[in-house]
């Protein structure tokens, strides 16, 4: 088995329902993604799992030099960021698409899958 990253992209500019038009498709959304996250555990795949606050409340730390630099907001100016992932645990490549591809579903948004590199 190997962990894999499926990261959720969203618009950046989100209003009071997310990146949802409107209350009942948000609240439509968070309980499918519920469900997944439920399917995800009893099948033995789940490992972690969050969504993320809005991208205004980032801070992008860089510590490269003596004294570190913090700045408000985003690393990159983007129309997309991530919104939240999850952390798998998969036999292979294929399954961890098949889910990527439910959860997707589920959450109505793009889903980005990664592999761990394996050196953590």
């Amino acid at each position: 088995m190997a962990h894999y990253l499926l990261a959720v992209h969203s618009v950046a500019e989100i209003d009071e329902f997310g990146s949802y038009g409107s209350r009942e498709e948000m609240d439509e959304a968070l309980e499918a993604t519920g469900a997944f996250n439920e399917r995800l555990r009893a099948e033995g795949y789940w490992v972690f799992a969050g969504g993320l606050a809005p991208v205004s409340t980032a801070t992008v730390v860089d510590g490269r030099s003596e004294t570190p630099e913090m700045t408000d907001g985003p690393y990159l100016e983007s129309k997309e960021v991530i919104a939240g992932f999850w952390v798998i645990d998969a036999p292979d490549l294929d399954v961890a698409l098949k889910l990527a591809a439910a959860g997707s579903k589920a959450c109505r948004g793009t889903v980005e899958v990664r592999p761990f590199d394996g050196l953590g």
